[in-house]
């Protein structure tokens, strides 16, 4: 588990920023789900990816994550077995290639 005293406050605010600055296109962003997915549990962006606060979140609707943003996006696609897929490097190449091409998305 990361403690705040592991990562620094501001770059864990940031992070959704750079995130969607960077991945603006939706299949560079399945590209780096899965990336993120392969990478060994101690990666650093691993440790980010997976940390969830411990504070309570502000009352409403909440914000959709990049993480929601993303796996409704597979779901558009109609992919049921991607946590399969995502394993193999050469399978999930070939549905971000396919998501280039979607209309769907």
């Amino acid at each position: 588990m990361i403690t705040c005293t592991d990562l620094s406050v501001t770059f864990i605010h940031a992070l959704p920023v750079i995130l969607f600055s960077v991945f603006k296109d939706k299949a560079q962003r399945l590209a780096w789900f899965g990336h993120v997915h392969r990478m060994p549990d101690n990666s650093m962006v691993k440790k980010v990816y997976e940390w969830s606060p411990t504070l309570t979140r502000p009352l409403g609707r909440p914000k959709n994550r990049w993480e929601d943003d993303v796996k409704s996006n597979i779901t558009r696609m109609k992919i049921t077995n991607w946590k399969d897929c995502i394993r193999s490097r050469t399978k999930w190449k070939k549905l971000t290639e396919k998501a280039k091409t979607s209309l769907k998305l």
